[in-house]
Order: C-alpha cells, then structure tokens, then sequence
C-alpha cells in the first residue's frame, strides 16, 4: 500500500459520527423525497443514495474539494478562496446552503478551540463544509486522494443514518447499503480527480425540489 491509498488514524477520526458538526440534524434533502413517496425501502433508499454520492456529490463537492485541498498544499490561497465560492454558489435551496454553511461554522470552531493554525485565518462563515474538512484534512498531513474518499464516506453514512430512521430500514439494509457504496466511493473518488472546470456541476432536480419542499413540510425530523 502507497502512500496516498493509506488511511490514516486521524481521517478516521474527521469521518467519525462522534465528530461535533451536527451532521446527524440534517437528510440533504432524503425527508422530502421519504415525504414524496420516491425513497420508501431498501433498494429505493440505495438509488437514492448511491445514485447521489455518484452523480451528484462526486461532480461537485468532490471535484471542487479535490481543487481545495490541492491548493492548501500548494498554499494557493486565491485557488482554495475560488474553488469554495464556486462551491457555495451550487447550492440549489435555502436549507441546503443552511446546513453546508452550519456544519462548516462547527467544524471551523472546532479546529479554532484545538488551535489549527490555518483556522485562525478563515472567517467560519462563507465556508462550505468540504472547505472546512479541507483544511483538516492538510492540518493533520492526510493525503488527498484519502482525504476526499473521506469526505464522501461522510456522506454516505449520514444518508443511511437517516434513511434507517426515516423510510425506516432496519440496520441490517443500512449495513448493505454502506457495503455497496464502498466501491462507489472508490471510482467516485477517482474521477471526480479527473474532471475539467467545464465538467464540474449537477443536474439533481429531485434533490433540489425535495429540498424546497421539505422547507416547509408539515413534520419534520431534520433540518434538510
């Protein structure tokens, strides 16, 4: 195993649920579609999920925080500052600009009160959160081609988290989802460190208008 493919203990340590950024409050937008009637067992709560790590997440948030954490390395401060703008500006609801905004502010606060040097010179708000767990991933010297199947692993146990309790699928289904997201987050991973500025973006309609309409639903158990 090289060194760019090994995991280290601190990335372990970022991914971990116990990490304090409020990740559990939040379904990106799987309530709505629960609500709407598209996600309502197992294999749809996979589609979902899988489906959105895939095409949705990797060719954003993955491709740009692939661009962020290059650039702290290379210490491009005006690269890592345009890669987090463009970011923020894909965000397609309220909620969901709310919820990237408020995990980052957490984190940031985080890496503050364990004095992360580099998190003394970054304002918490206009970060995204992949911004944040960029700069964490460099404090603690994590490469990025891991660091950024981190961040999608991340994602991936957040959503099954929420779906157990949503759809509701026993623990059994959310530990085959997490088991076929595995080689998912792999080749994700991969080519979300291919892609060109003109491929960067989504096309997610279904999270989008999932999202708007969760705002105001009538019960909710998230906050996305």
């Amino acid at each position: 195993m090289d060194q760019e493919d090994a995991i280290p203990l601190h990335l372990l340590r970022l991914v971990s649920p116990s990490l304090p950024v409020g990740a559990f409050a939040y379904s990106r937008a799987l309530e709505g579609a629960v609500h709407a009637g598209w996600v309502q067992d197992h294999v749809t709560a996979r589609d979902w999920i899988i489906g959105g790590l895939e095409h949705i997440f990797a060719a954003t948030d993955g491709a740009l925080f692939w661009r962020m954490i290059q650039a702290l390395y290379a210490e491009d401060h005006a690269g890592f500052t345009y890669a987090n703008a463009w970011l923020a500006a894909c965000r397609e609801s309220r909620e969901m600009q709310l919820e990237d905004r408020r995990m980052a502010e957490a984190l940031m606060s985080l890496l503050k009160a364990l004095e992360v040097p580099a998190a003394q010179n970054h304002a918490c708000s206009g970060l995204t959160y992949p911004a944040s767990f960029a700069i964490a991933a460099h404090r603690w010297h994590i490469a990025p081609l891991p660091a950024l199947k981190g961040l999608m692993w991340t994602v991936a146990d957040a959503q099954v988290a929420a779906a157990i309790r949503l759809v509701p699928l026993g623990h059994v289904m959310g530990q085959r989802i997490l088991i076929e997201a595995v080689p998912v987050v792999e080749r994700s991973a991969a080519w979300a460190t291919t892609l060109d500025d003109d491929d960067i973006g989504n096309l997610s309609p279904a999270q989008a208008m999932a999202s708007a309409w969760h705002e105001t639903q009538y019960s909710r158990l998230f906050r996305s």
